[in-house]
């Protein structure tokens, strides 16, 4: 029937083909009721229709519709269409590569020149990362630097892309007698057990737009998967991470045509100004934001990947979920700004199988809005009744990151600047 659908769109075009689709598999009268008490139930708070859209489908069935054509604040859910355009453009196992390299010869745990960071754009180096790279230049042989730390861009650390800040934390990274209690905290974490790394930097930071003549590379660190930061991304909500993979898929416009395109939907129901979500004039229609993730699943299993792969789950993961009040392995993207709140994902079902959500919502009502999202996605799952098995989007093949892992840097055998 979908094959039919589909064949018949180039013939009677979208109105006629939406109309057909109606006829064949009309809206769940249930879920509509509920929809209009939802609505209500916002107006009779001071938060009219007209500012609310929702939109909840199935794989080959729409089941309620409030504006859902129709462009919205959307906040962070503009990282759906983020996510989406870098991994169209880059595979999902894609790492960014930040080497080091040094000038002047070691001896004795002392290197009598600089020491070079050449950055790659990782939008996930952290305390762990760098502490890592530390100990990795103490098997090396080196504890002390005489000279310079020289950074060639573009590099960020802890998401601080100003370089003489990124440059700061590097420096107290590598050498724990000058940790302060947030380092102590993510080693304790994540590297308990794992050396302590002791490199001092004698000289001062310079900044450099090419490699330096003379470096001598003498380690390459690779990050985790892209696949991997693009779910810490979304679960945490992350702005800067988001910016930097939103420039790599082509910068805002591009992301927002390649979602639209990806999603089936006109160019204008995606209209985005930045990768992350900031500001209002992120809009997207909560049918696009449905589309976006039916893509997005879409695209995920050609690489043997999920959705489970690369959005936050109700019951596994913290961040942004850590206080809502979901259906255990319901898939989210959250989004708030002060003045919007929206909550898009997908969850599984015996009477419709996956089922697609989107709820934006407009006006000065950030927690009671997300009250009212986690009842409507309870009320769904509770209605549609939950699957005996899950389905394949629901199963990831990610274990927990491993952040500063030691087996992601490499001695560089064979100097090649």
């Amino acid at each position: 029937m979908l094959e039919l659908l589909a064949a018949l769109t180039w013939y009677w075009g979208r109105p006629r083909l939406e109309a057909l689709r109606l006829l064949l598999f009309p809206p769940d009268v249930g879920l509509q009721r509920y929809q209009e008490r939802y609505l209500q139930a916002l107006a009779q708070q001071g938060f009219p229709p007209r500012q609310q859209g929702i939109w909840v489908q199935s794989a080959r069935q729409l089941l309620v519709n409030h504006q859902g054509d129709r462009p919205l604040s959307a906040a962070s859910v503009t990282k759906v269409a983020t996510s989406l355009a870098v991994l169209e453009k880059y595979p999902f196992d894609y790492q960014f590569l930040t080497r080091i390299g040094t000038t002047g010869t070691v001896a004795n745990g002392v290197l009598r020149g600089d020491l070079v960071l050449i950055g790659g754009n990782d939008p996930l180096f952290v305390w762990e990362e760098a502490i890592a790279l530390g100990n990795a230049l103490n098997r090396l042989g080196i504890h002390q630097v005489q000279g310079n730390l020289v950074i060639v861009p573009p590099f960020m650390m802890n998401f601080y892309s100003e370089l003489q800040t990124a440059a700061e934390l590097f420096k107290l990274a590598l050498d724990h007698r000058r940790w302060t209690p947030e380092i102590q905290a993510a080693y304790k974490q994540h590297l308990n057990g794992q050396p302590r790394p002791q490199v001092s930097i004698t000289g001062g930071t310079r900044f450099s737009g090419t490699i330096p003549a003379g470096v001598t590379l003498r380690l390459e660190h690779r990050s985790l998967p892209l696949g991997e930061i693009v779910r810490q991304m979304n679960i945490y909500s992350n702005n800067e991470i988001a910016a930097t993979l939103a420039k790599m898929a082509g910068g805002a416009a591009t992301v927002a045509q390649v979602a639209a395109r990806k999603a089936n939907v006109p160019p204008g129901e995606i209209q985005l100004v930045n990768g992350s979500g900031l500001g209002e004039e992120n809009r997207i229609s909560p049918r696009a934001a449905c589309g976006m993730l039916f893509a997005l699943q879409a695209m995920l299993a050609r690489q043997n990947r999920s959705l489970a792969d690369v959005l936050p789950m109700a019951g596994r993961d913290r961040g942004t979920l850590e206080t809502r009040q979901l259906p255990a392995a319901t898939l989210v993207k959250t989004g708030s700004l002060w003045n919007v709140s929206a909550l898009v994902g997908v969850l599984p079902t015996a009477k419709y199988g996956t089922v697609c959500f989107a709820l934006l919502n407009g006006g000065d009502n950030l927690e009671g809005f997300r009250r009212a999202q986690d009842r409507y996605v309870q009320h769904l799952s509770q209605t549609l009744q939950p699957p005996p098995h899950l389905g394949a989007e629901f199963h990831s093949q990610t274990l927990a990151p491993r952040l500063g892992d030691p087996r992601r840097i490499q001695v560089v055998r064979f100097n090649r600047p």
